[in-house]
């Protein structure tokens, strides 16, 4: 899943119909989110802004829409925001097809390429044709309790299981592809993509893979045992991870969002998701200056 380079000279812009979407605390940002919503009606853009955006920044003339609306409509989304924005976004759009390009308005921003300063000459540069497209792999995740599926949801970073809210370890068995790999105890265990390797995996000391490494990285949070060394799978792989007794009080996060508690004898069963997600990167974008940039690699 290689990069896609499109440079089209013309005066229509590249994406007709553009969603923007923020912040759902936006307060701060809503003359920014305007700012640009205008910019992209200008370029002749048909502009439709999510709508628990629009509740706070105000429909101001323009369309609004829910994620249904944006991904049956648009063609490119706009996410104003930090990663968490983009996370949340791209679990709502990956089914639709709707690429997106994110303006860091958070934190580290490992997915957010466009800097806020230079965001409207960015943005002109993308309308103008100048960008690539790359697909990133997301996950499934179903929890089972007995024979019965009590929940399924996807994630573009990470699936966790950890020790919730109890301050003991938890214990799991964790099967791949149906072969036993392990019996484990520690505070919990990660399923990350490779976008999500840079995420709370990278902090485990998992490892950093290229987004278009076609893999998934298991990486154990603080195991009892410490030769347990986090590995990576191919991503066609089905995993497994079954509760043991010492797990009561375990629960299930994906990408950093909450999921009620998991019992004795659950399974999470974890495998590649059927759609991924495209984002759209600005000309110049090179994976690795991010990483220098972000974690401050070559620094004296």
């Amino acid at each position: 899943m290689g990069a896609m380079w499109f440079n089209f000279n013309v005066m229509q812009p590249a994406f007709k119909t553009v969603a923007v979407i923020g912040r759902y605390n936006t307060a701060e940002i809503a003359e920014s989110l305007l700012g640009l919503a205008a910019l992209l009606q200008q370029r002749g853009c048909t502009v439709l802004i999510e709508e628990k955006t629009a509740a706070n920044i105000g429909r101001n003339g323009f369309s609004i829409g829910d994620y249904a609306a944006i991904g049956a409509q648009a063609e490119l989304a706009v996410v104003l925001g930090g990663d968490g924005s983009m996370l949340s976004a791209a679990r709502h759009l990956a089914a639709h097809g709707v690429p997106l390009v994110g303006v860091n308005q958070g934190r580290l921003g490992f997915m957010t390429d466009i800097a806020f300063s230079p965001m409207r000459e960015t943005i002109e540069l993308l309308l103008s044709g100048q960008y690539t497209i790359e697909e990133r792999t997301m996950l499934e995740a179903r929890v089972l309790r007995g024979e019965k599926e009590i929940f399924r949801t996807q994630a573009l970073n990470d699936i966790v299981v950890n020790k919730g809210a109890t301050g003991r370890m938890i214990e799991f068995l964790v099967h791949i592809d149906g072969q036993f790999v392990y019996d484990l105890r520690s505070d919990g265990i990660i399923v990350a993509t490779p976008t999500g390797s840079t995420a709370y995996a990278l902090s485990s000391n998992g490892p950093i893979l290229q987004p278009n490494v076609p893999g998934i990285a298991l990486v154990p949070v603080c195991p009892h045992t410490l030769s347990n060394r986090p590995i990576t799978v191919s991503d066609r792989c089905v995993i497994e991870i079954t509760l043991k007794q010492r797990a009561i009080g375990a629960s299930l996060h994906f990408d950093g969002q909450p999921h009620s508690e998991l019992t004795v004898d659950d399974k999470v069963i974890v495998r590649r998701a059927a759609h991924s997600i495209r984002f759209v990167h600005p000309p110049g974008y090179s994976y690795y200056a991010m990483l220098r940039e972000k974690l401050h690699w070559s620094e004296m």
